[in-house]
C-alpha cells in the first residue's frame, strides 16, 4: 500500500480505488441531530427552512380564505351621513376597543396609540433575546406562558366587547349596516328584474315625478320644507345615507304613513309638525302619495 512521500500520512480509500477522498468546497452540511437526544438542530438553515415552510402554508390558507369570502362592500364614503358607525376590520377590533378606555384615550391618546402597542410589539421582537433558556415546554416557562395567555385572553375579551358595543349601537339607533342594506337592495332589484322580465344586471327604468310642476313643489318642497336640502335637487335622495327618493315613494308608503312620517319624523328625518301647518302637511303628503310608478 502506497502512502505517498510521508510514512505517517493517513489515507482514506474510496471503494477499491486508491484515490484519496477530498473535502468538498463550500459549507459543510449540518449533521442529523435526531441522533443526539436533547440537542436542538441548527437554526440556519434547518430550523429557518421549516419556519418558512409553515409560513408559506399559513399564507396560502389565508389567501384562499380571502378569495373565497369576499369583503363586504358598503356604499361610497359620505361625510354627510351622520348615521354611519365606523368600524375597523375584525383583527383591529381589540385595539379599537382598547382606545375607548379612560387612560389610553383623550389626553392619554399618545400612550394608547404609540406607547402601549410599542411596548407590546417591541417585547415580541426582543423575546428571542430576553428568553434564552433551553426549556421549551410551556408549563416549565411560567413567566413567558403567563404573558402569552394574558395577551390572548385580553385580545379575545376586547374583540368581543367591541363587537357587542357595535351591535348595541345599531340597535339603539335603528341602523342597518351598509353591507346588509346593499345586499337587500340588490336582492330586491334582482326580484323586480325577474318579475319584469329584464336581465338581472340591467337597472330598472327611472320613475318620473308625477305633477312635477305642481305649486306644492315650489312652495313647500323647495322653499318652506326645503326637502331639496337632503333629498337633492332631483329629489332622488341618497341611499347610502338612508335618504329615500321621492320618485315612486307612493308605492312604498300610504298617504297615512306619509302624514305620520312628515309630522313626527322617522330615523334621520326631522319632524315638521312645528314647521308646517296641518294643511301644508296634507298638501305635501297628497303630492308625495301620487308619486307612483306608471301603470303597465
Amino acid at each position: 500500500m502506497a502512502h505517498g512521500h510521508k510514512s505517517n500520512e493517513k489515507v482514506v480509500f474510496v471503494g477499491d480505488s486508491r484515490v484519496r477522498k477530498k473535502s468538498a468546497p463550500g459549507p459543510v452540511t449540518p449533521p442529523d441531530y435526531s441522533s443526539y437526544p436533547g440537542k436542538s438542530e441548527a437554526f440556519i438553515p434547518n430550523f429557518l427552512l421549516k419556519e418558512w415552510m409553515v409560513g408559506v402554508v399559513v399564507l396560502v390558507g389565508f389567501l384562499v380564505l380571502t378569495i373565497s369570502e369576499a369583503a363586504p362592500l358598503g356604499y361610497p364614503a359620505d361625510p354627510t351621513n351622520a348615521a354611519f358607525i365606523p368600524m375597523p376590520d375584525w383583527y383591529f377590533l381589540f385595539l379599537y376597543q382598547f382606545l375607548k378606555l379612560q387612560y389610553v384615550s383623550g389626553s392619554y391618546v399618545v400612550l394608547g396609540t404609540v406607547g402601549v402597542p410599542g411596548i407590546a410589539f417591541g417585547s415580541l421582537l426582543l423575546a428571542p433575546f430576553l428568553d434564552t433558556g433551553k426549556e421549551r415546554r410551556f408549563y416549565r416557562r411560567p413567566i413567558a406562558s403567563l404573558l402569552m395567555f394574558m395577551s390572548l385572553i385580553s385580545c379575545f375579551y376586547l374583540t368581543k366587547q367591541s363587537w357587542d358595543h357595535y351591535q348595541h349601537e345599531l340597535k339603539i339607533t335603528n341602523t342597518i349596516p351598509e353591507q346588509i342594506l346593499r345586499e337587500e337592495k340588490a336582492r330586491e332589484a334582482a326580484e323586480e328584474a325577474a318579475k319584469a322580465g329584464r336581465p338581472a344586471g340591467e337597472p330598472a327604468p327611472e320613475i318620473p315625478l308625477v305633477d312635477a310642476k305642481d305649486p306644492v313643489v315650489s312652495s313647500l318642497v323647495e322653499q318652506k320644507a326645503q326637502c331639496v336640502m337632503c333629498h337633492g335637487a332631483d329629489l332622488k335622495g341618497n341611499e347610502s345615507s338612508g335618504i329615500p327618493s321621492f320618485h315612486g315613494i307612493g308605492d312604498k308608503f300610504s298617504k297615512e304613513e306619509l302624514v305620520d312620517i312628515v309630522t313626527n319624523g322617522k330615523n334621520n328625518m326631522p319632524a315638521f309638525k312645528d314647521k308646517l301647518t296641518a294643511d301644508e302637511i296634507d298638501q305635501l303628503t297628497t303630492w308625495l302619495a301620487k308619486q307612483k310608478a306608471p301603470a303597465k
